[in-house]
């Protein structure tokens, strides 16, 4: 199981966080699997570990937040948010700029989708919830996807997910 999917969860893990934290989500992700190999279903293995993945960035993500409030409250001034990535073209700036508009989990939906190749059944197992659920949520993420895109170069980068009503 290691050997086969190492790359497949590292490439998971690269296109939502720095390489360093990257390969701690690979350390991560297989110390569960060692750990809980009983719970594996050889069928389902890339989908069972994507979604230890996916959980163990959300949990990075709830840690480094919780350390930059510490440390803004010590240092009372802003953390400078993360460097972007460089556009390669105009369609691709705006593509990621889109695509930054949604919220994580919109966001999350997508990339299952499209990067990481999953059928319904399985990215709903990596999130957790009925094939039908996610092919909701994929078709919401894909809808607020096309609008963010139609929006006029200006009001797309203002437009963020938190001012969109709540479904």
């Amino acid at each position: 199981m290691c050997d086969a999917h190492t790359a497949a969860v590292f490439a998971y893990a690269l296109r939502r966080t720095s390489r360093e934290d990257a390969a701690d989500v690979v350390a991560e992700t297989f110390l569960v699997a060692w750990r809980r190999l009983d719970d594996v279903d050889e069928r389902g293995e890339l989908p069972w570990l994507y979604a230890v993945a996916r959980r163990t960035l959300l949990s990075q993500h709830r840690s480094a937040r919780r350390q930059r409030a510490i440390a803004e409250r010590v240092a009372a001034a802003d953390t400078p948010g993360r460097a972007e990535r460089p556009a390669d073209s105009f369609e691709s700036r705006r593509l990621h700029d889109a695509l930054a508009g949604l919220s994580e989990s919109e966001r999350e939906v997508l990339m299952l989708t499209a990067w990481e190749e999953l059928s319904g059944p399985e990215a709903a197992r990596v999130l957790g919830c009925s094939a039908t659920a996610y092919r909701i949520r994929l078709h919401r993420a894909r809808s607020r996807l096309r609008e963010r895109l139609a929006l006029p170069e200006p009001q797309s980068a203002a437009l963020r997910p938190e001012e969109r009503a709540s479904c």
